[in-house]
This record gives structure tokens, sequence and C-alpha cells, in this order.
């Protein structure tokens, strides 16, 4: 479906991709990932042809459809259905043909091709894709004019999913989508009956929607088979590897090249030295990992601790009229150490229970009881709007801490996890990452006894995410979370509430149950646990066992480690004795006794030197299989 070849991609003369190659084969899912700019969206680009190459090609067969999420989201006046429907080319100009057709056999082929395309079915599976994405049946009669730009989105992604192209391509396509249409999109990819390339970096989806994965790293790509985690660790066994034989490649140059040193004069050994000077030209160099870690986060603890409830609901209505609320008869309490994910379908009211806990919104009725002393910080992506543009993050923090000295403001900026160059970048020119890092620091810049994030993932890639999880582990105050992103959920979150139907109500279930009822797929979960369990002892065993069968191996190599250790030391001894004159003069019997003794030992060296590059090739042969 898809072979680029060579590819070469620069951008405002920064470079991408550095002649890179993959074959993608028809019928794959794959989940393109990276860090945020390496380049993903920028291969999109050049694979719709939106963008030249500087070397290389992209191949794919003649005719095949490409379809992709369009940039701007419909806006017209046309019913969200219409809009869906119209996606499909063909069907829509069949349709309008057979309208004016009057040859009667044009119009027996117009009626056969709209056979063949399914278009009777047409209305049912456009109404399907929007039930999916979270548009009821009023709201698919509605027109797209009276919905927000993240619900055009939604309508825009339904619209490309609807016309099924040859190769889908996916560019973050939940960052539009609450839990409930992720999951549900989720299931859609899996049993997507065509290509599809998804930039994502939720690792549920990449675990579940997809059978491969792309890594685009070092301006190269790479494909591998299975889902995300399968990829993490084959990627990180391989690196593990390298490491090992770069640095058991390292060892064999010394001992090569040592040799080589000592004997490449002697006429004797010429031909010995030439031929481990070839051994060394024939190694090829194994680069060293680059060290590509993330920044961590890191949230301040809170400055005074407050006792449990810290937020007590008794009967408890909030809405945005007088007289219309969105929640109604909410009794709840959370406690000083509560984790509390927040479910439930964009529209139910999570964004406005988060606003009454943060003191944006007031109670109508009912009895809401806080902590004396409590602190709530909020973070909201809307707010990524509220950075002052031409500052930098550190004049941000400066207006925190406008008695502090310098050092001690870079220091606070740090611990938001920005680089140092990134300190003095405006706020406009930051990355989406950077501003969320930037905007979740300030938020909790004074140690809250409640932090709540909406949607903090959606700028974040998967190892900022994973850094995210450990922050929000470490902190010890209460957290409240609204995402889409279900392993940050599954990592961070002990409590699940649903908001549905005006109501705030804990949920029995888990993620799994949740799943279920979303999308009626059930997961048999138990039968999954033991299948990776045992997959996992499997690999624990064979682990084992190649490590017990090449153990007296190693013990050997370092053995004869040891041994060449000491017969170089005592040749190095013998060498200073020997390059003294006055020993031949004192006592030629000794110097006579040394040279011997020196012959000796290089023929003893040399031949464990020979044995231990036998060795070491074996147990390298050994450990990689």
């Amino acid at each position: 479906m898809l072979i680029i070849n060579d590819l070469s991609l620069r951008i405002a003369g920064r470079l991408l991709l550095d002649h890179a190659s993959l074959t993608l084969p028809t019928g794959t899912k794959a989940g393109l990932v990276g860090r945020n700019g390496t380049g993903k969206t920028t291969l999109f680009k050049a694979i719709t042809g939106d963008l030249a190459s500087e070397t290389g090609s992209i191949s794919i067969p003649k005719n095949t459809r490409i379809g992709q999420v369009a940039q701007e989201a419909p806006g017209t006046e046309d019913s969200l259905l219409e809009i869906v429907l119209a996606a499909d080319k063909e069907r829509a100009a069949l349709l309008e043909e057979e309208k004016t057709a009057t040859d009667p056999n044009r119009i027996a082929e117009i009626h056969i091709r709209l056979a063949d395309i399914d278009a009777h079915t047409a209305e049912s599976r456009a109404a399907t894709i929007l039930a999916g994405l979270g548009f009821d049946e009023a709201a698919q009669a509605r027109p797209a004019s009276s919905f927000s730009g993240g619900w055009r989105m939604r309508v825009a992604l339904a619209a490309v999913l609807f016309s099924e192209p040859d190769l889908l391509l996916l560019d973050e396509p939940t960052n539009y989508l609450d839990l409930e249409g992720t999951l549900w999109l989720e299931n859609y990819v899996s049993k997507y009956p065509h290509t599809v390339l998804l930039i994502s970096h939720d690792r549920d989806l990449l675990n579940r929607a997809v059978n491969s994965i792309v890594h685009l790293d070092q301006q190269k790509l790479s494909f591998w088979r299975g889902g995300y985690d399968q990829f993490e660790r084959q990627l990180s066994e391989q690196q593990e590897l390298q490491e090992k034989s770069r640095i058991k490649q390292e060892a064999q140059r010394k001992h090569l090249q040592s040799f080589v040193d000592r004997f490449r004069a002697k006429a004797s050994k010429a031909r010995q030295a030439q031929s481990r000077i070839k051994a060394l030209e024939r190694m090829k160099p194994i680069a060293a990992l680059v060290n590509d870690s993330v920044k961590p986060f890191s949230f301040p603890e809170p400055v005074k601790t407050v006792a449990s409830p810290i937020v007590a609901l008794s009967g408890v209505e909030v809405g945005y009229a007088p007289g219309k609320p969105i929640l109604k008869k909410m009794t709840l309490r959370i406690d000083a150490d509560d984790r509390i994910a927040l479910l439930g379908a964009n529209g139910n009211g999570k964004s406005t229970f988060a606003k009454l806990l943060a003191g944006r919104l007031k109670a109508e009725t009912g009895t809401m009881t806080i902590a004396p002393g409590l602190k709530v910080a909020i973070f909201a992506q809307h707010q990524l709007d509220d950075l002052r543009p031409d500052e930098n993050a550190y004049e941000h923090v400066r207006r925190l801490m406008p008695d502090a000295p310098e050092a001690k403001v870079r220091a606070r900026v740090a611990q938001f996890g920005l680089a140092t160059e990134k300190m003095n970048t405006a706020a406009k020119d930051l990355s989406g990452g950077e501003k969320a890092r930037l905007l979740m620091g300030l938020a909790a810049f004074d140690g809250p006894n409640l932090f709540i994030l909406d949607e903090p993932t959606n700028h974040l890639d998967i190892d900022s995410r994973e850094s995210l999880i450990h922050a929000l582990n470490d902190f010890p105050g209460a957290v409240i979370l609204i995402s889409h992103d279900r392993h940050l959920l599954e990592a961070t979150a002990d409590r699940l509430w649903l908001v549905k139907d005006g109501a705030v109500n804990p949920y029995d279930g888990d993620l799994d149950d949740y799943k279920t009822l979303v999308t009626g797929v059930s997961v048999d979960r138990r039968e999954k646990r033991e299948a990776d369990k045992a997959s996992k002892a499997d690999r624990r065993r064979e682990a084992a066992a190649r490590r017990a069968a090449l153990e007296p191996l190693a013990k050997e190599i370092r053995a004869t480690e040891g041994l060449m250790d000491r017969l170089r030391k005592r040749i190095d001894l013998i060498e200073d004795e020997l390059a003294n004159p006055a020993l031949y003069e004192k006592d030629p019997i000794k110097a006579t006794r040394f040279a011997k003794e020196r012959s000796e030992l290089a023929a003893q060296l040399n031949a464990h030197e020979e044995r231990w590059l036998t060795m070491s090739a074996e147990y390298e042969e050994g450990t990689a299989e």
C-alpha cells in the first residue's frame, strides 16, 4: 500500500527525515509514533503530496483513495448527516447523475454501481458513525453551524471514516474526543477494512486499535509488529543489546589494538598483527545510544494539610442560568488523598462539576462544605490561551516570585520540565506540550490540596504522559481527572465517578466494564490476563535458561580477561627491566632469563587473546538469540 524509499524531508531548513525507508503492507493498521517535533505530521503531508521531498520517493498503488480529516471543520447550514453522506463523492455523483440520466443502459449501470458500493445502507452507516462519536439522532439533524469547533472536528472525522478510503491517515484524532468517543474509535479502527496510519500518543489506542508500530526516531523510520507495549519492550531489548554489543566491541578493539601496537614492528609477528588490523577495519562501529529522556513533571506538596473530607456536597445543584441546573442533587465527599476520574460523554457536565469544585461556579441549592485552608488548582486546555503570548516562562514565574533572586526563579521554572533554552522563549513560540507544562506548573504553583486536571494530555507525547503519571502518583494531595487517555486514568485513579443524566455518582465497575457499557464489546479480561501472565512467564524462563546455559562461558571469559591482565602487567615489568642497559652489564644471565620469559608470556597472551575472541563471539551470538 505504501512504499517510502530513501526519503528526506526538510522544513524551514531543519532536516526531519534523512534517507528514511518504510514498506507498509496493504491492510496494515499502523501507529506512527515518535517525540513531538520529529516530523510525523510532515510525513503525512509528504504522503498526500502537499510537501515535496528533498530526496527519495513515496509509492502508492494507482487509484488509491487517501483520506484524512479536513483541516477546516464544516460550519455550513447543512445537517451533520448530509455532510457525512456527501463525503462519499462517488455515491453523491451517481445519485446526482441518476436524476437526469435518460439512457436505459446508463441508468442500469448507475444502479449496479450503487448496489456495489452498498449505497442503500449509506444513511444508516453514516448515522452509526455519528452516534459513535457522540451525536444523537436529534443532533445529526442539526446544522453544523450550530456546533462549536471541537464538535465540528468530530463531524470532519465522521466524514472521512464514512468515505472508507484505501489509506486512512489520522493525526491525533482523540484530541477532540472524550473517553467515550475514544473507546468507540478504538473499536472502529481495529475493524477497519483497509490500511490505516495513525498518529497518536494514546497508549491504549496504540495497543488495541493497531497491529503494528512505525517509529520515527533519529530521522529514520522503523517498522515493528504488534501494539505499543510490545514495541516498547522490543525496542528496550534491542537498545540494551546494542549497548552491550558496543561495550564488548570496544573491549575487542582495545585487545586487538593492544596486540597491533606491541607486535606490528616485529617481523615474526607482522602477519598476525596485519590480520588483527584487518579485523579492526572489518568491525562496523556500533553507535552509542542517544540520551533522549524527557524532563520530569514536578508538583509542589501542599503547604498545609487539611483534614478529610476536604469537600462535602449535600443535595447540591449547579448550572449557568438560574433555575436551569446542569447537575442536580449531588451528595458526595472528597477526601484529602482521593484520586478520582470523572467518566461521561462531553456535554454531560464534567467540566461544570470541575468548575464547582474550583470555586468558579456557585451552588444554586444544597450545601457545599469546604475544609478550612483548602487550596484548589485547576488545569484546563482552554486556559492555554490565558498565557501572555509575548512573555517567556521565566517572566510568567517572576510575577509570582517578585522578590526572589533570579537563580531561584529559574530553578522553579526548571521544575515545570522546561529545558533551559525554553525558559527565555516567548509563550507564543512554545510547542503545545511546552505550553501545557508551563500552565500546569503555574496552576499548581502554590501547592494545592486538590488538583483538578481537565484533559491534561492533549499536547503531550507518550513519554511525557508517563512522566505526568509519575508526578501525579507522587503528589500527596487529592486529584480529580477528566481525560480521554485510558492509560492515564488506570495508572493514577483509584475511584471512578460517572457524570450522566444530570447526576454525579460513584461507578462501581472498572474501565473495562465501562468500555463494555459504552461500546457493547465485552472484554474477557481473565483470559487475556492469564495469557499475558503465561507469555511473560515463558519469556522469563527462556531468558533464565539462556543465561544459565551461557554462564559457564561468561565465567570463562571473565577468568581469561583477568589472566590476560596479569600477563600484560608481568610483561610490562619485564620490559621495564630489559629497557635498563645496566642489566646486561651487571647480570647478563638474568637479562637472558627475562627475555626468554617475556617471549613465553607473549606467546601465552597471544593464545589467550585468540581464545577470548572466539569465546566472546560465541557468547554474543548466544545472547542475541
